[in-house]
């Protein structure tokens, strides 16, 4: 939706503009799911690798998967139902972070507008590289948390909470990335400068490190610091990559003065 004359927006005009990229975003969401629950056991064998070949059981007379199950009788349908909303989710991260764009897009400037595509730019793939960064480390995190079963006993793991935990871990990841991203558009449209993202540096790397304590469901310190570490970075330069950018902006209104 295209803003009145003056580029401002009737509070009824945002409602109804935030309406209609939340179903949108929904549809698309809604849509991915379908797909996934079409490639259901696709999914589960590639999710359940990290602690388990569910191809390889199936086919053999061994139980690979022993400690894995799916209980009651709606247990296989509700895992279904989840693993294809939550796999919709974060296959159609393109389509609900362009719809985040396109709402905040009317109210900027065409300067500010040229700009802001490159948070669209960058946000896909950033939320890509976090998820697959996520799903690397599964298998690093599953052999640690099994690590602490006694040995004097088995550890059966409902089906439907490991893929939980999977899809959790995945989507933490992706979303965390996407910290560089929303600082750096920030910046871009000139609503935050480098020097302010700097500043409370301390404050920064302690909320990351408290972020990556609460939400990651491991909880143990790699995990953690696979989390954390890549965060920092960010952080710090998304900082500096804002300075250069305020930098060239002050050079450029000097020059037009």
């Amino acid at each position: 939706m295209q803003p009145p004359l003056g580029g401002k927006m009737p509070l009824v005009e945002h409602f109804r503009e935030l309406r209609k990229r939340v179903v949108k975003s929904a549809l698309g969401i809604l849509a991915a799911s379908a797909l996934s629950w079409v490639f259901y056991n696709q999914i589960i064998n590639q999710l359940a690798k990290p602690f388990c070949n569910l191809k390889q059981a199936q086919s053999t007379a061994l139980d690979h998967c022993g400690t894995l199950y799916i209980n009651g009788v709606l247990g296989p349908l509700n895992l279904q139902i989840k693993v294809a909303l939550m796999t919709g989710l974060i296959i159609s991260a393109p389509i609900w972070i362009y719809q985040l764009w396109a709402f905040v897009a009317p109210g900027l400037h065409k300067r500010e507008k040229r700009r802001s595509l490159l948070f669209l730019l960058a946000a896909i793939p950033f939320f890509a590289l976090g998820a697959t960064i996520g799903y690397l480390i599964l298998p690093v995190a599953v052999r640690v948390l099994l690590g602490f079963t006694p040995a004097a006993l088995n550890n059966l793991v409902r089906f439907d909470d490991y893929i939980d935990f999977v899809l959790r871990i995945i989507l933490l990841f992706g979303g965390a990335f996407e910290l560089p991203v929303f600082l750096l558009g920030l910046n871009l449209i000139g609503v935050l400068s480098g020097r302010s993202i700097l500043k409370p540096w301390r404050l920064a790397i302690f909320l990351i490190v408290l972020f990556t304590a609460m939400f990651t469901p491991t909880g143990d310190p790699l995990t953690m610091s696979l989390l954390a570490l890549p965060l920092l970075f960010f952080y710090f330069a998304a900082g500096l990559i804002g300075l250069a950018v305020d930098r060239r902006r002050r050079q450029r209104s000097i020059a037009n003065d």
